[in-house]
C-alpha cells in the first residue's frame, strides 16, 4: 500500500492515525514499521466496528474506512437507523484531503462547471479532519440530489452526538453530518496537523 502513496498522502494518514491514538511516531510522511502497524490497527478497528454495527454498500464502506473510529461508529448507527425506516441512504463522500477540498470549492466558481456545493477551502472543512461525511439518498437505485427524504433521514437518524448541516444558518447542507468538536475550525485543523486528539 505504501508504494501507492505520495509523501503528502502518508503524512495525511499519519495525522489520522495519531489523532485516532494508533500512531506514536514522527509526522514525517515516510512509511515505516510504525506507520504500517498503526495502519493495521486502524483497519482492525474498522473491522470490529463493522462487525458490531453491520456492513453497507461498497461505496459507503470505502468512505467509512478513513473516518476516525468514533465517526465510523456514529455513521453506521445513523445509517442503520435510517435504513431501518426504508430510506436508502449511502455515504457518498467522507474524508477529503486539502487538495480534494480545494477542487470541490472550485466547482461552480472561477468559470468551472457545476453547482457550488461548499464554501470551505482545503483545511476549512471537517471532512479534512476525518470526522464528517455526506449522504446520498437513492430510490430504485437512482441518486436523488434533492428530496424531502434528506430532512426525513435527519429526523429519524440524527443522534445527540451528531451535527447536521441542515441545521446550519448560513449554508444549509442537507446531506452533511459531522461529529461536533466545540472548537473553531482553525483549532481543529491545528490539532489534526499536529496529531493531537480532537475530542
Amino acid at each position: 500500500m505504501s508504494n501507492q502513496l505520495s509523501r503528502e498522502d502518508v503524512l495525511f494518514l499519519q495525522r489520522l492515525l495519531k489523532c485516532a491514538g494508533f500512531y506514536d511516531g514522527l509526522l514525517d510522511g515516510t512509511w515505516g514499521p510504525k506507520t504500517d502497524a498503526a495502519n493495521q490497527a486502524l483497519e482492525q478497528s474498522f473491522r470490529r466496528i463493522r462487525e458490531r454495527h453491520g456492513e453497507f454498500d461498497s461505496r459507503t464502506e470505502a468512505n467509512l474506512r478513513l473516518l476516525m473510529p468514533k465517526a465510523q461508529e456514529a455513521a453506521r448507527i445513523f445509517l442503520g437507523t435510517v435504513r431501518g425506516a426504508r430510506i436508502d441512504a449511502r455515504i457518498i463522500s467522507g474524508t477529503r484531503t486539502y487538495a480534494e477540498q480545494d477542487a470541490l470549492f472550485r466547482q461552480g466558481r472561477f468559470g468551472n462547471p457545476g453547482p457550488q456545493v461548499t464554501n470551505a477551502r482545503g483545511g476549512q472543512s471537517n471532512h479534512n479532519f476525518c470526522i464528517a461525511w455526506d449522504i446520498g439518498i437513492f430510490q430504485n437505485g437512482k441518486y436523488l440530489t434533492d428530496s424531502p427524504l434528506y430532512p426525513k433521514a435527519a429526523e429519524i437518524g440524527l443522534l445527540p452526538t451528531l451535527e447536521w448541516g441542515g441545521n446550519w444558518k448560513s449554508f444549509k447542507d442537507l446531506p452533511h453530518y459531522q461529529l461536533p468538536t466545540g472548537l473553531p475550525i482553525t483549532k481543529v485543523r491545528e490539532k489534526f496537523e499536529n496529531g493531537l486528539l480532537i475530542f
